[in-house]
């Protein structure tokens, strides 16, 4: 009779609980994307020196050298910002004999005015060689512009929920979870062989535009009727 007893409670229990049970919902993913083609205004470009001989001591007083007159040179363009990179001495080796050392240290510049960093890059390309050029997008500006594009998204995702509600003839939907995701194009980057001979020549580069996009997936639940 006890055993009964409890089984009828228990029984009882669940029959009032599923009164308060939620609605059955059906799952369905989607996403959708939002882009722009954004302007770049920033340009950065690596400069580097090297020198090669048989003093590894000679060729980093040299390397030096040259870096102290970029870095002086660099002062006097407060728009154009100077990083000083990767500082390597190499030994070289010809038929497995030691024959000399290499030793290279690069620079960086990066600015958002182009005529300033374009005349220091030709100034600066009395002593150094460039590696390398490419135009971006500022973090600043890239945040301005993910941000709107973020907006644009959530709003298509909403209405293509509430499409896929109505054309499934559900009485409404719920947001199981969403990622946002951002992608952006490669750099523009130029190539910059042969400037070395011309240490007075400012390069004329265009900066061009880059894509940028903003990818939503996630999902939702439909209420059925």
């Amino acid at each position: 009779m006890r055993r009964l007893f409890i089984l009828l409670a228990l029984m009882c229990s669940l029959t009032a609980n599923g009164e308060n049970l939620p609605l059955t919902y059906e799952r369905i993913s989607l996403s959708v994307s939002a882009g722009e083609e954004v302007e770049n205004d920033t340009l950065i470009a690596t400069l580097f020196s090297q020198k090669e001989g048989n003093n590894p001591a000679q060729l980093a007083t040299q390397v030096n050298q040259d870096m102290q007159k970029a870095i002086a040179a660099a002062t006097h363009y407060t728009s154009v910002k100077l990083q000083t990179l990767d500082y390597t001495t190499n030994p070289i080796y010809r038929n497995n004999t030691l024959s000399g050392w290499r030793v290279r240290q690069s620079i960086q510049l990066e600015s958002q005015d182009p005529v300033a960093i374009s005349e220091l890059i030709g100034k600066l390309q009395a002593s150094l060689s460039v590696a390398s050029t490419h135009y971006t997008v500022s973090p600043a500006k890239r945040e301005r512009v993910e941000e709107g594009l973020i907006a644009q998204a959530i709003q298509s995702f909403k209405a293509r929920a509430e499409l896929i509600t109505h054309e499934m003839s559900s009485q409404g939907y719920r947001l199981v979870h969403m990622d946002i995701n951002s992608s952006r194009s490669a750099p523009r980057s130029y190539a910059m062989q042969g400037m070395a001979l011309r240490a007075e020549a400012a390069p004329s580069l265009e900066a061009g535009t880059q894509r940028v996009e903003v990818h939503i997936s996630g999902s939702i639940e439909l209420q059925i009727k």
